[in-house]
């Protein structure tokens, strides 16, 4: 039997699918040709999508029995060919999707395309919606934005899809609504919560909690010593932080940081007992003292006075440097004023035992002067101590007014041990002694009673002219026994001869008379 085409249409008609134009199908790929990408749709004769709806790398990528969706843009029956279109297919469920979006107030994904006066396209599956500049962010948008793929909320459509308008801002602020609801719900006064450190300024940190900031004030960051936030913290810095204080009604919440431990101050007294060496951190120098860190959130102060044995300590910069490791004795604890003393110079021998063990009397010492007084210099020893060298034990034949005539400051000494008594700390010392005593041998030998000798007058007196005998040994004109030139006044310095009349070795003193010298006569 003869069957015509038409009747093979009316034969099989109930076996393909009903289709009209204006349809989204998925069909299967068939092959490519030149012009079309040839697709089964399951009808009765196949379809052709023209061949530049295809970029090339997706061309590339088809693979026959690939599965598509097209949109069936015109039926001609009589030749048995329908025309598809790819790019329609996906403009229509575009479309759709934007509908449902703006009516569900859900999200779409699209990628900002351009920028424009007021703001920048963005193509959502080949729809071109625009972009307020104020609807990109909650912060005003930057111009580098533009091939951004972001999420929006479609806020206007128009009739004919020609006049979309989205907001990416609006899905920020319900992001961050979520996050302050999700943050309320955990925020309580004691509770431990995870922040981000947004800004750090000079009086403390501004943490983000979740849309919701809380301040950490730095008198709240540490136990210890602490000068600037940006000590422990910088920005972007994740940290867990105690809530001290929560404000529901303004959202002002106070944070601690150091809370997270206890204070170290509570058991200070028996952690740190008196006499207990300990090893510390030097975390400040001032005039008076260091201050030095025991452990975290416990500092105490070495005074000046416990640097060293010295009666006179240099600055305690002379000691120790900020950040020097030390090691330190607990002197005493002042738990409620949050006070301990320290002492460095209780480690180091004190410096009158050392004296005591290596020097004795008549040992010969060296030193440097280091105060001068009216009554005698202090000479520095190598053991941080100073001794004592009297007026009265600097020159056997000299009268000295002050000592600032013989020595000056950090002027090397030496000299002779004449006592030491370190129970009482105190070492006398003796330039004198460092040769024999002339009265004994030397003068009592050189000079006798009736010799007529020069002098030089040193000082003038009610008592007489007190002079320099030939240049080693003091006399004293007696003033009965003065005899002026032509009335002519003596002066310092000023030459003059006469006889001694007295020699008395005992008492070191030696008498001259200008009378007799003149008249010639000797004493009986």
């Amino acid at each position: 039997m003869e069957v015509h085409n038409n009747d093979l249409a009316e034969l099989y008609a109930g076996t393909f699918k009903s289709i009209e134009t204006g349809m989204i199908i998925t069909g299967k790929v068939v092959t490519k040709k030149t012009d079309a990408v040839v697709v089964d749709i399951g009808y009765k004769s196949e379809g052709f999508v023209p061949i530049d709806e295809f970029t090339e790398s997706e061309l590339e990528a088809l693979k026959a029995g690939q599965e598509i969706e097209v949109l069936i843009t015109e039926m001609r029956d009589s030749e048995g060919s329908l025309t598809l279109s790819k790019s329609r297919a996906l403009l229509m469920k575009a479309q759709k999707s934007l509908q449902e979006s703006f009516e569900a107030g859900t999200t779409v994904e699209g990628k900002i395309a351009d920028k424009t006066k007021g703001g920048f396209f963005v193509d959502i599956s080949g729809i071109r919606a625009f972009l307020p500049a104020s609807q990109y962010d909650i912060k005003p948008a930057k111009s580098d934005v533009v091939g951004q793929t972001c999420l929006f909320k479609v806020i206007k459509v128009g009739n004919k899809m020609n006049n979309v308008i989205v907001s990416r801002r609006a899905v920020i602020e319900e992001e961050r609504e979520r996050k302050k609801l999700r943050t309320r719900a955990i925020i309580k006064e004691g509770a431990l919560i995870t922040g981000v450190v947004k800004n750090v300024t000079d009086y403390g940190v501004f943490i983000d909690l979740g849309e919701i900031d809380g301040l950490l004030h730095i008198s709240d960051i540490s136990w210890g010593r602490i000068n600037h936030p940006s000590e422990f913290f910088k920005v972007s810095d994740e940290v867990e932080v105690v809530v001290l204080k929560y404000e529901p009604d303004t959202e002002k919440i106070t944070l601690g940081y150091k809370q997270k431990r206890s204070d170290p101050w509570l058991n200070v007294e028996t952690k740190y007992t008196e006499g207990k060496v300990v090893d510390g951190k030097v975390v400040g120098i001032t005039d008076y003292g260091a201050f030095v860190e025991i452990e975290e959130g416990v500092e105490g102060l070495v005074h000046v006075s416990e640097l060293d044995w010295s009666s006179r300590p240099g600055h305690p910069s002379k000691y120790l440097e900020v950040g020097d490791k030390v090691s330190v004795v607990v002197l005493k604890v002042e738990k409620e004023n949050r006070r301990i003393s320290l002492g460095v110079k209780q480690l180091k021998p004190k410096p009158w035992d050392l004296v005591a063990e290596r020097y004795s009397v008549n040992q010969k010492v060296t030193g440097k002067v280091r105060t001068i007084t009216d009554f005698g210099v202090f000479v520095g020893m190598p053991e941080g101590v100073d001794a004592l060298i009297h007026i009265s034990d600097i020159s056997w034949t000299k009268h000295i007014k002050h000592p600032s005539e013989v020595f000056k400051l950090r002027q090397k000494v030496e000299a002779v041990v004449l006592s030491l008594e370190p129970l009482k700390e105190r070492m006398l010392l003796g330039v004198k002694q460092m040769t024999p005593d002339p009265w004994i041998s030397d003068i009592p030998e050189r000079f006798k009673i009736g010799d007529e000798v020069n002098c030089k007058i040193l000082r003038i007196t009610e008592h007489g002219l007190f002079v320099e005998i030939e240049n080693s040994v003091e006399g004293l004109v007696y003033a009965s026994e003065i005899v002026k030139q032509d009335n002519k006044e003596f002066a310092e310095g000023e030459l003059i001869k006469a006889k001694i009349i007295k020699l008395d070795a005992e008492q070191r003193k030696i008498g001259l008379s200008m009378i007799n010298y003149r008249k010639g006569s000797k004493e009986e």
